[in-house]
């Protein structure tokens, strides 16, 4: 049954109170639990689930996620045949018309035309969960539906499973039917098909808001919200870098917190998430952060909820506060020296 299923990421999605963080780089590529990449759930689930041909239709500003998805290797992915394919959108400067965009799988219809698997599995790029979506197809089947739309709580995931047959003819019809995405297909009430709902019962947030990535960020430091995620049996995969362990200096302290390899630690950190290559100062306290990779934070600082972005640099003495509701959100590559508050 594995071998059934063809997986389709549209990475399109670009959420404006995000642009933080996706200014420089995709919605996919976004950095997450200091080793990750949004995508990387989605991509491990499929991977998990036997599925061995993905396709990736990127859009927006996504030569960071060429380079940390590379040939599919660290997924089992570099395969002969099937594997990973590379899909980005011919039309760059156009509208965005979300989710599903028929019109970029179009540009591609020769993948679809090819593709052996009966069934297509078609998700977005920014939901952090690890599903097995086995048990879905196995679902969908019995059930004779036509599309099966999977949800939490009754909201939709943005994740579907139909024939590919069904995916094509919606594909090449879509001008004559008026569809461009998924989502105006099964919210259509005029059709024929046969719309279910699968709900899946764990762990599942979707990052389409600052706030809403700082809390999952966060939430990932409790130990029941971590097995839900991170499971011995089926493992969320990234790209693996070689860097040696994090090194603790003499006077610091860390309490609550998720540290990557690469860090030098002299000061305090608590209840946060540090990414690779950081360097924390001796006497600075860093609390309720988000610290991506290499950031460098100065001596004597003083970090509350804070979000730095890669590369940034905190001079000494600087004090940078936010709240647990509205993080303080510093952008890749800034200098930051002045007191802020907020």
């Amino acid at each position: 049954m594995n071998k059934q299923l063809l997986g389709v990421i549209d990475a399109t999605t670009f959420h404006e109170g995000l642009e933080d963080l996706t200014i420089h780089r995709s919605l996919a590529a976004v950095p997450f639990a200091g080793r990750y990449r949004l995508i990387d759930f989605i991509l491990s689930s499929m991977v998990n689930s036997g599925i061995r041909s993905v396709a990736i239709f990127p859009k927006f500003q996504y030569r960071s996620l060429m380079d940390h998805l590379g040939s599919g290797k660290n997924w089992d992915l570099n395969r002969k045949r099937d594997g990973l394919f590379f899909f980005p959108s011919s039309d760059i400067n156009g509208n965005n018309d979300g989710f599903g965009c028929f019109q970029h799988f179009a540009e591609n219809m020769d993948f679809f035309d090819r593709s052996l698997q009966k069934y297509s599995l078609i998700t977005n790029c920014y939901t952090v969960f690890n599903m097995d979506y086995k048990m879905v197809l196995k679902t969908h089947i019995e059930s004779g539906c036509d599309i099966t739309e999977i949800s939490k709580h009754g909201q939709s995931l943005g994740m579907f499973i139909l024939k590919t047959s069904l995916l094509v003819e919606l594909i090449k019809n879509r001008e004559e039917t008026g569809y461009t995405t998924m989502k105006d297909v099964v919210l259509d009430i005029n059709h024929n098909l046969k719309i279910c709902r699968y709900e899946y019962n764990g762990y599942a947030v979707m990052i389409n808001s600052i706030e809403k990535y700082y809390s999952t960020n966060l939430n990932m430091l409790e130990p029941n919200v971590w097995k839900q995620v991170f499971l011995k049996d089926n493992p969320i995969y990234t790209k693996v870098k070689d860097e040696p362990p994090t090194r603790y200096l003499k006077g610091s302290s860390v309490q609550n917190a998720m540290i990557a390899n690469g860090c030098q630690i002299e000061g305090v950190v608590e209840n946060s998430i540090i990414a690779r290559g950081v360097k924390i100062g001796k006497g600075t306290t860093v609390k309720n952060c988000i610290i991506l990779q290499k950031s460098q934070i100065g001596e004597n600082c003083v970090l509350d909820s804070v979000i730095l972005d890669k590369d940034v640099k905190i001079e000494d003495d600087t004090v940078i506060t936010g709240s647990i509701t509205k993080p303080n959100v510093i952008r890749k590559g800034t200098v930051q020296g002045a007191l802020i508050k907020s």
